[in-house]
């Protein structure tokens, strides 16, 4: 099963192909894309054993001989000190302002090598070949790429769009339990922003979702990439509606930065982030008591946490300040109106916040 998905950008317009055994479409992209002879691939310590040198050979096919570039795996990898060696593999190599740049693996890799890539040399080709679900379907679309600081998540970075996004279904098959749930933690919250049909289809296709049987899963993730492509055609640089794709994402990234971007994968810590960001929507009377109580159930059904062990609720208050979605001093808040229905509110009082953010601690 095939989809594909364009997110129409004008002159950087691409797009998303969706499917399995795609190392032909991969071939084929590199073959026709126009790149220097040399490039680099960009991987991790779990996916680079099982995945790199297989990808490398149908790069080759396509005419570029990509260097592999393994990257310890996990969130400390994205900082301006993996960078650095990055920057200085890249220059090792000669590589040119035509040699690309392939992400292989999640969505740390993908972040990771997207800034390298839009800041080396100014700009070089980038392509994500996205092997997690989280990643599928959340930060290999849009051309948001970032490395973090000690003192908030993705602090550093830049709007930078891919040429192309492959994502082949098959690498998904490795996947532990848990990295199923935290990529269905962002697909949970495409529904709540912009499709109450696709939220019920996850209610009523619960087994099959957490099977990630192929019907269920180029579903999930071909409508996914469609919300946020659109939502990205319509706002590239987060100017204003592109806010929407941050539903549960400001006490998200305050949870990670307390429990040291460990203890919680991201879409566990954006699964917590939408409970409370729907209690703060119904405190504020935008959401009703039943969709509330929906949103939580399904986010417990997909095996998600629903509360968050180990951090000061006054340092986690102290922390949204940090976050990029706070200007002048005020926080703007995705609030839910109705499941399928969002808007963005920077009237939230501290006590509803902070009523929130106790209700969320163990």
């Amino acid at each position: 099963m095939r989809r594909k998905v364009e997110v129409a950008l004008g002159a950087r317009s691409y797009v998303i192909e969706i499917g399995s055994g795609m190392d032909e479409v991969l071939a084929a992209f590199v073959r026709h894309a126009g790149y220097s002879a040399h490039g680099m691939i960009v991987t991790d310590t779990n996916v680079g054993p099982l995945y790199a040198a297989h990808t490398a050979a149908q790069i080759a096919r396509g005419g570029v001989a990509a260097e592999i570039v393994t990257i310890p795996a996990g969130e400390a990898s994205k900082s301006l000190s993996a960078a650095d060696d990055l920057y200085t593999r890249a220059i090792a190599l000669g590589l040119d302002r035509r040699s690309p740049i392939f992400a292989l693996g999640g969505g740390v890799v993908g972040d990771l090598a997207g800034f390298i890539a839009a800041t080396y040399m100014r700009g070089v080709p980038f392509v994500q070949l996205p092997t997690s679900l989280l990643a599928q379907v959340d930060s290999s679309v849009g051309g948001k790429v970032a490395v973090n600081h000690a003192r908030g998540k993705n602090l550093i970075g830049a709007f930078y769009q891919p040429d192309a996004v492959i994502m082949d279904l098959d690498l998904l098959q490795t996947l532990p339990a848990r990295e199923i749930a935290t990529g269905l933690g962002e697909i949970i919250k495409y529904g709540i922003i912009a499709d109450a049909e696709f939220f019920a289809w996850l209610e009523m296709h619960h087994d099959d979702v957490l099977a990630l049987t192929p019907a269920a899963g180029a579903h999930m993730i071909a409508r996914s990439c469609e919300i946020k492509a659109d939502v990205v055609r319509q706002d590239e640089c987060e100017g204003g509606l592109r806010r929407i794709l941050n539903f549960g994402h400001t006490l998200a990234h305050a949870i990670e930065k307390e429990t040291g971007y460990v203890r919680y994968r991201h879409g566990e810590a954006v699964a917590i982030g939408m409970i409370g960001a729907a209690r703060i929507s119904r405190a504020m009377g935008l959401l009703s008591d039943e969709a509330c109580a929906r949103i939580e159930r399904l986010i417990a059904a997909m095996g998600l946490p629903c509360t968050v062990e180990g951090v000061s609720p006054d340092a986690m208050y102290a922390d949204l300040f940090h976050d990029k979605k706070t200007v002048g001093g005020r926080i703007h808040w995705v609030l839910a109106e109705e499941i399928g229905r969002v808007c963005v509110r920077s009237d939230v009082s501290e006590e509803i916040v902070r009523c929130a953010i106790k209700g969320l601690l163990t």
